[in-house]
């Protein structure tokens, strides 16, 4: 599932799984602060193509999310707690 430019992180939860595809919001952030590839792949001390492998990715070992998450100022950890919130709201069952 490609993104958008305008995509936003509900246009990236995968509905059948109630799961937010990591790796698509880690690209989303980075080019929303208009940053690049080459540009991030520095900061995290790894290859473009590698970053690229990142952005394919459903799941994020926890390490590397945190240090992803210091390098764009962005807590990704809240971002897939909301997700846990709002999946849990819709799938109670009464």
């Amino acid at each position: 599932m490609p993104i958008r430019p305008s995509a936003g992180i509900r246009d990236i939860v995968y509905r059948s799984h109630h799961m937010v595809h990591a790796g698509q919001l880690i690209e989303q952030k980075l080019h929303e602060q208009g940053r690049t590839v080459t540009w991030f792949a520095t900061q995290l001390c790894c290859t473009r193509p590698n970053v690229y492998k990142i952005f394919r990715k459903e799941n994020i070992d926890i390490h590397l999310l945190w240090r992803i998450s210091c390098i764009l100022n962005h807590d990704f950890f809240r971002d897939l707690s909301n997700d846990i919130n709002n999946s849990n709201s819709v799938n109670v069952s009464k």
